[in-house]
């Protein structure tokens, strides 16, 4: 190129300095360009360092306050557990499930429910990390739930001082529950690829009028089903396995 010009210039007769002067400006806009291109070159490089991948996890929870809780109430009982896999962006997506039953037996109304659910949704990091082996997380999520519930006969008694007592039977009846949830808690790395962490979570029944003839006094995943908004808790040990990533 800077040949070309030379000959382009030679050809309009211009002075010999004129030439020097152009020719040691373009060759001064050369390096600049080539060294320019090779520090945009090494910033990348080094934001890569700085900043590297980070991998994949996949984290196995089992909920440790269940247990504890069937042991306190003795009219119901479940049991939880949740996986989660790591994205990008410091988001997680999570799938929970579990099973349950109850048992609400007074001497006017008595019958047994069994449910079973899942929980879908993701969670957020609030917090940056300090390093890439930094997994410990503050964070806030949101999750859509499912319970199929079975409730069996129920048996009741009325009793009247006018029309003396009645007894009867509600016939057995299933259910699907589906509901909305916000949650939010912490999540520490005790030991290698062992972490412990509790959250707590506020869930909203999108279908509470469904249940117009007897409600199961127990859905596993939501809580009572006589309510439409609940509150919970939860307390979990977890496995982690993590693959990929940068290897500094």
């Amino acid at each position: 190129m800077t040949k070309a010009l030379f000959h382009s210039l030679a050809a309009l007769k211009y002075p010999p300095k004129l030439f020097l002067i152009l020719a040691i400006a373009t060759a001064l806009q050369l390096f600049a360009t080539t060294k320019l291109a090779a520090q945009v070159d090494s910033s990348l490089k080094t934001k890569d360092t700085l900043h590297p991948r980070l991998g994949h996890q996949l984290r196995l929870s089992f909920d440790l306050s269940r247990p504890v809780m069937n042991q306190i109430q003795s009219t119901h009982n479940g049991y939880e557990a949740a996986v989660d896999y790591y994205f990008k962006n410091e988001l997680y997506f999570v799938l929970e499930g579990g099973a349950g039953s109850a048992t609400y037996d007074y001497p006017d109304l008595s019958y047994q429910t069994n449910s079973a659910f899942f929980r879908l949704g993701f969670d957020k990091t609030l917090l940056k990390r300090m390093n890439r082996k930094d997994w410990d997380m503050v964070f806030m999520g949101m999750r859509y739930g499912m319970s199929s519930v079975q409730r069996q006969e129920a048996a009741y008694s009325l009793v009247d001082s006018v029309w003396g007592s009645t007894n009867g039977i509600i016939p057995a009846k299933d259910f699907l529950a589906y509901w909305l949830e916000l949650t939010g808690g912490v999540k520490v790395e005790v030991l290698r690829n062992i972490m412990l962490g509790w959250n707590i979570r506020a869930r909203f029944l999108l279908n509470g009028r469904s249940f117009t003839e007897l409600s199961p006094i127990y859905i596993a995943g939501f809580g009572r089903g006589d309510k439409t908004t609940v509150f919970d808790f939860n307390f979990y040990v977890a496995y982690t396995f993590r693959w990929g990533g940068s290897k500094h």
